[in-house]
């Protein structure tokens, strides 16, 4: 039996995959299979059987049957997905594919569960960089030290018409928490930002109070981000890594249509 150290890495690869596949949440296709009524009884076997045999078992957030027959979906803390039969016998790690409507299941719930609503974002601890009308947002956790961030900020440097609100998140070395706290204090948060991305020259040194990052921090742990650049759309999906400019180009599109 493998060992329950949930992350969201499984689920936050899957996300990106969507993405990077132009693949929108959206509504499922006429006549793809929903999922059943759930029945207490069931639910409550679920819940101790599983947690008897399986003491470290992270938190049962939820659980649901599924359009199989006697397979039912079990969200776990830390938003991982995994199936079971009726009894809580069998645990199934695995994607569950409608191949009849060609829906990946799993990735469906998976993109569900992850929404983070943007306005739960606490933009006061962000840097913040507006180009053109500004009309398009997305919000960015990203350290000073990773390589995918300054890969990806090349790619939003493309950008046009957009509002970017960047959450400085020094996870990587001390060496991230300096740097961080030099971009933070500067006198113009966000051409320092870019320089440093862009051009790789830091501004001068300087205090002031850096409490925000500590708060960035600790909401990226509270809700599961936990590598970078980790991207929030304005619909509350989320981008994990750093994918292509025309991909991020049709998801901000998507994230558009959504909201209208």
């Amino acid at each position: 039996m493998r060992h329950f150290n949930v992350t969201l890495w499984a689920a936050t690869a899957v996300a990106l995959a969507a993405l990077t596949a132009c693949k929108p949440s959206s509504p499922s296709p006429a006549g793809a299979a929903s999922a059943a009524a759930l029945d207490s009884n069931i639910e409550q076997t679920l819940r101790s059987n599983l947690k008897q045999a399986l003491p470290d078992l992270p938190t049962i957030k939820a659980v649901r049957a599924t359009p199989m027959q006697n397979l039912y979906e079990i969200l776990l803390e830390g938003n991982e997905i995994v199936y079971t039969d009726a009894q809580g016998q069998y645990l199934i790690s695995g994607v569950l594919l409608d191949l009849k409507n060609k829906v990946d299941l799993t990735d469906k719930r998976t993109q569900e569960t992850n929404i983070l609503p943007f306005e739960q974002l606490q933009l006061q601890n962000s840097i913040v960089t507006k180009r053109g009308d500004g009309s398009r947002q997305l919000a960015v956790f990203a350290d000073p030290n990773c390589k995918f961030c300054h890969r990806w900020e090349t790619t939003l440097a493309k950008l046009d018409n957009v509002t970017i609100y960047t959450f400085l998140l020094p996870i990587l070395s001390e060496d991230s928490k300096q740097k961080a706290a030099h971009i933070w204090c500067a006198a113009d948060r966000s051409a320092a930002w870019g320089n440093w991305m862009l051009r790789q020259v830091l501004p001068t040194a300087a205090e002031c109070d850096t409490s925000a990052l500590a708060s960035n921090v600790e909401f990226a742990r509270t809700h599961n981000i936990m590598g970078t650049p980790h991207t929030i759309l304005a619909n509350g999906q989320r981008i994990a890594g750093a994918i292509e400019l025309p991909d991020l180009e049709k998801a901000l599109q998507s994230s558009a249509q959504h909201g209208k």
